[in-house]
């Protein structure tokens, strides 16, 4: 498939998905929706990738959805909305949910909006000391409409996502890094350098494991305690058969690093 609004490439184990709209700062278009959705398939199906990373292009991560585009679907009226968001931009969502692989932000300048939404969706957030965050849908006297109900409150707490959400107020990474939303602030010329050589750690890991534990952890936030123990069960007994179960304790005994095959 070629590409119009990302950019998609693949190498040693690692797919990036670039949003490649940097005169609107990466605002989010069906087209990209419909692009991301492609590019994530094909990681999904592509055995050699075991991580990915989602990042912008120019000096912005994603400054939400491009409202010229909702205007031409037909404004804000509640049928085209629904059409648009169920059609469009939440296929991204369920295909991101659908994941197994381990997924990271490099989120390189403002993510507001749909484009915090979208920076939610992943596993890890890595931001540059450039980046600036904001739910900014109350300024517009809107709520959350790309899952930032969802996904905020799981990363930050209710109480923490509902200040954030309710004030639509801007921060910064620092601020992201103290209440736990990124896991790393760096330099911006570093940022992808660093999200690249994290994603290519975990691609030389056990993936069966790596994939198989984050599966579980998305699960486990929706059971109760002797659901996620038997479901925990279940997971270890596939992991547990495979050859890099083997080879980490081989590896340990033989004080050596282990050479992990992803079977």
């Amino acid at each position: 498939m070629d590409f119009h609004d990302i950019a998609y490439s693949k190498a040693e184990g690692v797919a990036m998905i670039t949003l490649n709209r940097p005169g609107a700062l990466n605002a989010l278009t069906s087209l990209m929706a419909e692009e991301c959705v492609a590019a994530i398939e094909d990681a999904k199906k592509d055995d050699e990738i075991k991580a990915l990373i989602l990042t912008g292009a120019g000096r912005g991560f994603c400054a939400g959805r491009e409202v010229r585009e909702v205007s031409r679907a037909g404004g804000f009226s509640v049928v085209s909305q629904r059409h648009y968001l169920a059609d469009g931009l939440h296929r991204m969502p369920r295909a991101l949910a659908d994941l197994e692989k381990p997924l990271v932000a490099a989120v390189n300048g403002v993510a507001v909006g749909g484009g915090m939404d979208l920076a939610s969706m992943c596993d890890i957030r890595i931001a540059s000391d450039s980046a600036r965050f904001g739910m900014t849908y109350v300024k517009m006297g809107l709520l959350p409409g790309d899952g930032g109900c969802y996904f905020l409150p799981r990363i930050v707490g209710i109480a923490k996502a509902c200040e954030l959400i309710w004030t639509g107020r801007l921060f910064d990474a620092q601020e992201a890094l103290s209440i736990g939303y990124v896991s790393l602030v760096v330099g911006s010329e570093q940022l992808v350098a660093v999200a690249t050589e994290f994603a290519r750690r975990l691609a030389k890991g056990p993936s069966v494991a790596i994939q198989a534990s984050k599966s579980l952890i998305y699960r486990c936030a929706e059971l109760g305690l002797d659901e996620a123990l038997e479901a925990t069960e279940r997971a270890m007994l596939v992991v547990r058969s495979t050859e890099d179960a083997r080879e980490g304790p081989r590896a340990w005994s033989e004080k050596r690093e282990p050479q992990f095959k992803g079977k």
